[in-house]
């Protein structure tokens, strides 16, 4: 296949955009519960639009999925339902952080995880550690904890400083909540890599059926993304029942059209990352193997942009701003020594 790595980092930093700003239409969804917001986004982001593009790019997808092995179906599944932990954590993280401390916190946590995480599920962690490049990963890893540090730091001076200036007024942003969930959807959203690595006799036979296409990790995202549906769709009913929020889906209080336009709008970006990051990584040739150091490198510089462009950042001292971007340039390198190590 044809490669143009500058074509390649450029598909990838659209992927990265994706990623980093999905959550900014939710901003702007009027007297709905956040529940209620979540699950619809998830609808398109998790169902709707995984298997439309699914259903679109793969010819020969029923005969894909019958013909593939029950594990590598139930399986991708299953760790989906525990990335769906981590999906569900990293919008509560955007909510009590931010979009940008929401976003860099958690995806320290996974780049680590995922990378060091993965070659044991596959089977390859002796050689894995053994290879030239494991003190690349793990000088990332150690650089990416520290990062993380840095970056909580800022955003607790975030959280002191506003409450003073607020005179101790309720926020929705807590940073207390916020660092925890974080933790947790760090940890849990790298079952999407495992799930992705549990999928790959799908990723053979889609292969066998359409040798050299871009799309042939889609069967596995839509069947994986499913089990992520499935558990945020169990938590925002509980939350419903308890919030008595069920009217919102049609309350006269609400703007209704736009609501679901902005709900729906934060879903499909979502999904545009695996698109974009897919196709760039193919273009990229001898290259390839930066592909995710540089993806999660770019979520963390555009999810924080949008943070500061929208005014999460807004009132924060000199110092504080100080603080935050040094936390976030320690991530960036510590992404791009795991995407080189990878």
């Amino acid at each position: 296949m044809e490669t143009n790595p500058t074509f390649g980092l450029l598909l990838i930093a659209i992927g990265a955009f994706a990623s980093g700003s999905f959550y900014l239409p939710l901003k702007y969804v009027k007297n709905w519960k956040w529940e209620t917001g979540w699950i619809i986004q998830g609808l398109f982001a998790w169902v709707l639009v995984p298997w439309i593009v699914t259903l679109i790019t793969v010819p020969h997808l029923g005969q894909i999925i019958g013909q593939a092995p029950p594990r590598s179906i139930f399986l991708p599944i299953l760790l989906g339902a525990g990335w769906g932990i981590g999906g569900l954590t990293w919008g509560l993280s955007n909510r009590y952080l931010g979009i940008g401390l929401g976003t860099a916190l958690p995806l320290g946590f996974t780049a680590a995880l995922s990378t060091l995480i993965t070659p044991v599920f596959q089977g390859k962690f002796s050689a894995f550690v053994s290879s030239e490049k494991f003190g690349l990963v793990l000088a990332g890893i150690i650089i990416a904890l520290a990062g993380i540090a840095i970056a909580g730091y800022a955003g607790h001076r975030k959280e002191t400083e506003l409450n003073a200036k607020t005179d101790g007024q309720p926020s929705e942003k807590n940073f207390r909540k916020g660092i925890t969930v974080a933790l947790i959807a760090g940890i849990m959203s790298a079952c999407f890599a495992f799930g992705e690595a549990s999928g790959k006799a799908m990723v053979d036979l889609a292969e066998r059926y359409n040798p050299g296409s871009l799309w042939n990790y889609n069967p596995v995202y839509a069947v994986l993304l499913i089990g992520g549906f499935l558990f945020n769709f169990v938590y925002c009913m509980v939350l419903s029942f308890q919030n008595k929020s069920f009217s919102d889906y049609s309350s006269k209080e609400a703007p209704l059209k736009w609501n679901y336009i902005f709900a729906a709008l934060a879903g499909t970006i979502w999904f545009t990352q695996f698109i974009f990051k897919g196709m760039g990584t193919t273009r990229l040739g001898e290259f390839a193997t930066v592909s995710w150091g540089v993806f999660f490198s770019l979520v963390v510089v555009f999810s924080n942009l949008v943070g500061i462009l929208t005014g999460e950042w807004k009132g924060v001292s000199r110092k504080t701003l100080g603080i935050l971007f040094a936390g976030l340039a320690v991530l960036i390198i510590a992404a791009v020594l795991i995407g080189m190590g990878s």
